[in-house]
């Protein structure tokens, strides 16, 4: 809040110059702020894909929190003045290949209740075709 009151006070008094730097450090609040939400929901998305594959198998549950993953994603990664999205494809894929390991983390603690380690569990999935199947899921 302290940065608009600042940014009006600027632009009042017709420094544009430094009223343009605070506008760039809000972009980049704001950005920051998105990656950060689309990271924890990239860990509950690849939380339930690794179940799915480590177990071969479904439910609807798991099922209702890939959707809603997804579309958590897709939301808060969609600018809404135009058809663009905050993350590229590319920096979607980043934010999962960096949240894969918490993703697996959790997954160990809850897939086959809890009787695989990390290490364990990461080997029994193939985590490139995970994050390649939740990109898809985003961006279809």
């Amino acid at each position: 809040m302290e940065e608009l009151i600042t940014l009006k006070q600027l632009l009042h008094e017709g420094k544009v110059a430094e009223a343009l730097e605070i506008v760039a450090e809000l972009e980049e609040m704001s950005k920051s702020d998105k990656v950060n939400k689309i990271f924890s929901y990239s860990i509950i998305l690849l939380l339930y894909l690794i179940k799915q594959s480590a177990e071969n198998r479904n439910t609807k549950s798991w099922e209702t929190s890939i959707f809603n993953s997804v579309k958590q994603i897709q939301r808060t990664n969609k600018r809404y003045k135009s058809a663009r999205t905050y993350l590229t494809r590319e920096e979607v894929a980043e934010t999962l290949e960096d949240a894969y390991e918490s993703a697996l983390r959790r997954a160990s603690l809850e897939a086959f209740e809890g009787s695989y380690e990390v290490q364990e569990l990461g080997e029994l999935v193939d985590k490139s075709k995970i994050i390649q199947k939740a990109i898809d899921l985003i961006t279809a």
